[in-house]
């Protein structure tokens, strides 16, 4: 099991508005961040879209749940995302389950991609579209 990815998962986890700064300890200069809703390069601006994702919510919380190292510097990371927005299922808690693949060089991280469903974490908790994409899950299944 890779020390790495327990490493990288807490200090994660204690990230927040106020010590964005941390980043630097995580990610090189050049890292790509990509999520099913964003493709960030660089440093600088993963920083700014951290700080906006942070300035926007209650509460952010991530949950670790598995640690699953696949090459000598790759390796995906479990988890279960926590958060309130005041806009979004009337500001209660919301709960997303996804997975991260990280690269990583020289005890940094310079390729991160997230994988979880973009309509669990918002498109569900929006007033209008929430309701057709709940009914459209049901349709599905």
């Amino acid at each position: 099991m890779s020390e790495f990815l327990r490493d990288f998962a807490r200090h994660f986890a204690a990230l927040g508005a106020d010590n964005l700064h941390q980043l630097d300890e995580l990610y090189s200069r050049d890292v790509v961040f990509h999520d099913p809703l964003h493709q960030i390069s660089g440093l600088a601006n993963v920083r700014q879209y951290f700080s906006e994702l942070y300035a926007n919510v209650r509460e952010l919380r991530f949950d670790f749940h598995a640690f699953d190292q696949t090459g000598d510097n790759s390796g995906y990371l479990r988890w279960t995302m926590s958060y309130r927005h005041p806009r979004l299922a009337g500001g209660g808690l919301i709960r997303v389950d996804g997975c991260s693949h990280l690269q990583w060089s020289d005890g940094k991280v310079y390729r991160h991609r997230d994988y979880f469903d973009a309509g669990n974490l918002l498109y569900e908790h929006l007033p209008l579209l929430g309701s057709a994409i709940r009914w459209l899950k049901r349709r599905l299944v």
